[in-house]
């Protein structure tokens, strides 16, 4: 039997409001840009980093990928617009692409909400701290007392010092003093006169949190400005240890309070007359004329207070003969 049909009963086409064939088209590529984990991993670190910006040498330490292939994902994100990159010197340094921030914010707030900055739930138009603005500021004064160097150069020496105080710092508060001091170490060192200076030591551990910290403190009283000590790690720590601090403040007073792990840097090796390694191997550049010792000393994470207290006995009989030896 046929039955009719009645108007309730046809389709009646309405007005659609689907997006256009070609911006589907450039979400779908986004979208697929997005759909790798090593993609979202870096997006996330990018979004998260207090700085607003991460270097490509932060994100390659996500995963085990040769540096090539780090680079290889970033282009792709870049080549969707979801990152911005911009080049200084020999880094390049990657952010969120302003016009995209809302929504990679959405996207990482929806998916992984930990993962996202404090900052992006303030709204499209706020930021992070505008760490590069003060960056470049501290790098225009510190530019000023070295007329002798480039700009360009001090420059990259402060925003190399920040990147890497940045990787182990738990309170970034405190990262652009932090890389003022470390920047003027740097600098200093940069520009040392060898012929009008007092001899210079720089004692290097992994972690620049125990017994180089030790050692520095200790010439620095006993040689009283007629040698100058330094320290560094090969791996620093973020915090010097509990023990050391409390022995360094016996030794330093208020001034073991300015003491924080710091990176070892070829200028600090090459501006040293002696280099003195303590349990961190074959990791110093081998500069000629800088004169190279290694104290088989104990390790101070490892020992107890007393251990500790009997650790720094024996730095200080070792650097009672260094300054002996420097100043005679």
């Amino acid at each position: 039997m046929n039955v009719a049909l009645t108007v309730e009963d046809t389709c009646s086409p309405v007005t659609t409001h689907a997006i256009g064939a070609d911006a589907a088209a450039s979400v779908a590529s986004t979208l697929k840009a997005l759909s790798d984990p090593l993609r979202l991993r870096m997006l996330s670190a990018i979004a998260s980093d207090p700085r607003g910006e991460s270097c490509v040498c932060d994100l390659a330490e996500l995963a085990e990928v040769s540096q090539p292939t780090v680079s290889h994902h970033l282009k792709v994100l870049k080549d969707v617009d979801v990152l911005t990159s911009e080049r200084r010197g020999t880094w390049v340094w990657y952010k969120i692409n302003p016009n995209r921030r809302g929504a990679v914010t959405a996207l990482l707030d929806s998916f992984a909400p930990a993962t996202v900055a404090p900052w992006s739930d303030a709204g499209e138009d706020s930021g992070p701290p505008d760490y590069d603005a003060r960056i470049t500021r501290l790098a225009n004064e510190l530019s000023v007392e070295v007329p002798d160097l480039d700009s360009n150069i001090v420059l990259t020496i402060v925003r190399e010092s920040y990147t890497s105080l940045a990787r182990t710092a738990r309170v970034h508060s405190a990262l652009v003093p932090l890389t003022e001091r470390f920047a003027r170490q740097r600098l200093a060192d940069l520009t040392r006169d060898r012929d009008a200076s007092v001899p210079q030591v720089l004692f290097v551990c992994v972690a620049n949190a125990g017994r180089s910290q030790l050692a520095a403190a200790l010439v620095n009283r006993m040689a009283g400005g007629r040698v100058v000590a330094r320290s560094a790690g090969s791996s620093p720590a973020d915090v010097i240890h509990p023990h050391v601090r409390s022995i360094l403040a016996e030794i330093e007073g208020e001034l073991a309070a300015e003491r924080f792990p710091k990176p070892l840097t070829d200028d600090a090796v090459r501006a040293a007359d002696v280099v003195i390694t303590m349990g961190c191997g074959d990791v110093c550049p081998i500069i000629p004329g800088v004169r190279y010792d290694d104290w088989a000393v104990g390790d101070p994470a490892l020992a107890s207070a007393e251990g500790v207290a009997a650790i720094r006995d024996d730095i200080a009989d070792r650097v009672r003969a260094l300054v002996d030896d420097l100043t005679d």
